[in-house]
């Protein structure tokens, strides 16, 4: 195994000092801890049994530690600046992958009109997207595209095979939901 170089701390022990420790509290300065104690494994599982972090603190610094708020009394700079409330501007974040981008675009071509200027709801778009037609399909493409795929996964003319029953489903669901849409009439 390989060691960091330090002997266990513990008084008589001659075992390498793999774990690192806090440092003993009449070691710590004012300028912060002192340095890092090191211990065997069997010595320090005995230190970790025994260690307590609020040892010489009063009830009222132990009830300021446990509080639930801890530690953000203080605003950190991203909060700190005036127009905090804002929401970041699209120039401050870098996009080399075009992940943002494309995302946004995809989303703006799903709210696209359709040509004919008719109103695709959003229910419309998950059923054209469960038969897998363009936003711009009409009537005649809507009635092949179910015809196929009725032909396609219906046990009559898969053998019997019943693995694909419930994508004939959902497949018989989007059709009647367009044909009765408005941008389909």
């Amino acid at each position: 195994m390989e060691t960091n170089g330090h002997a266990c701390d513990h008084p008589g022990c001659v075992e390498a000092g793999e774990f690192r420790a806090p440092p003993a509290e009449h070691l710590r300065t004012a300028d912060g801890p002192g340095p890092y104690r090191f211990f065997c494994l069997d010595h320090v599982r005995e230190f970790n049994a025994r260690y307590n972090f609020f040892t010489g603190m009063s009830p009222d610094e132990i009830h300021d530690a446990q509080r639930p708020y801890s530690g953000w009394e203080r605003e950190t700079r991203a909060f700190a600046s005036a127009g905090a409330d804002r929401p970041p501007r699209w120039a401050d974040f870098s996009d080399p992958l075009d992940a943002i981008g494309a995302r946004f675009r995809e989303k703006m071509a799903e709210q696209r009109p359709r040509a004919d200027g008719r109103v695709v709801s959003g229910a419309d778009r998950d059923a054209l997207r469960t038969l897998g037609l363009p936003l711009d399909a009409d009537r005649r493409a809507l009635r092949q595209r179910y015809a196929d795929l009725v032909r396609r996964f219906h046990p009559d003319r898969n053998g019997g095979d019943r693995s694909h029953e419930t994508r004939l489903q959902e497949v018989i669901a989007a059709y009647q939901h367009l044909k009765g849409a408005a941008a389909f009439a």
